[in-house]
């Protein structure tokens, strides 16, 4: 157990701390200092895998830090792999055991060549091999109508398979969510108050389980419906999209948690 820290921040990726076109970061850098240099540590909480996640944690200087994987099937630790055996070949079996004229309306990565992911996503060869590179989840397009997707659903659950729509993708797993995994995270820093920021469906459990939540706008998908906590301030919304959106709402908590304030005087 490590000492006491002043905050825990939980952070989706893609439409939050990374930008949905582009997927950079950098606009939120300022926030990362400040959170860096008052000793907050930034849990990276992704469906991205834990090949994905490790890099971006060497760019944004969180490496010391854990990260949270494939929507919470995987706690990926500082120099090591993440805790759980591979899920992903149990995972597709299921998914092929679906009725066929479900199952083709679904489109996972595992579906897709590399190209295919490249296309799709817009990532690099590199980083494409690295999404393609999965141990428990499987994002994938869904083509097929409401009451088609309520029969898929119904008939992966039936395979102990849960299906969760995130900003872009819909994604299929054996049912650990980025909530599940916070309570380890939390027992392990033992922080006196928790953040956390995400913009799609996947993220709301995650928002209502910390002490304070953000939505950040992604202006490239259904903003989410009114949630619990919002109306007292608990739960905020950014007006800026991405890693801008990201940087001004944890600028403005950590003022309000009075944090680190010499670094950001005119906050």
């Amino acid at each position: 157990m490590q000492s006491s820290t002043p905050l825990v921040v939980f952070s989706d990726l893609d439409g939050t701390l990374l930008d949905h076109v582009t997927y950079r970061w950098d606009p939120a850098a300022p926030a990362l200092a400040r959170l860096a240099a008052c000793g907050c540590p930034v849990i990276l909480s992704s469906s991205k895998t834990a090949a994905e996640i490790a890099p971006l944690q060497d760019e944004m200087g969180l490496t010391p830090h854990l990260a949270i994987v494939e929507n919470g099937a995987g706690l990926l630790r500082p120099g090591q792999a993440t805790d759980t055996a591979p899920q992903y070949p149990a995972l597709r079996a299921a998914l092929d055991r679906v009725p066929a004229d479900l199952r083709h309306l679904f489109r996972g990565f595992g579906d897709m060549s590399l190209h295919d992911v490249m296309q799709t996503t817009g990532l690099s060869e590199v980083a494409a091999t690295r999404a393609k590179a999965r141990a428990f989840s499987e994002p994938g397009l869904w083509s097929g109508d409401a009451a088609q997707l309520s029969a898929f659903v119904a008939a992966l659950k039936s395979e102990g398979v849960f299906a969760r729509r995130g900003g872009r993708f819909l994604t299929l797993s054996f049912g650990k969510t980025k909530a599940d995994r916070m309570d380890e995270v939390i027992a392990h820093y033992a922080p006196r108050h928790t953040l956390a920021l995400g913009d799609a469906p996947n993220d709301i459990e995650m928002l209502q389980k910390a002490d304070f939540g953000v939505i950040v706008a992604n202006p490239h998908a259904a903003p989410l419906p009114p949630q619990q906590g919002e109306d007292e301030g608990r739960i905020i919304r950014t007006t800026e999209p991405g890693p801008a959106g990201w940087n001004t709402a944890v600028l403005t908590l950590l003022d309000r948690l009075d944090l680190g304030k010499e670094r950001h005087p005119h906050g």
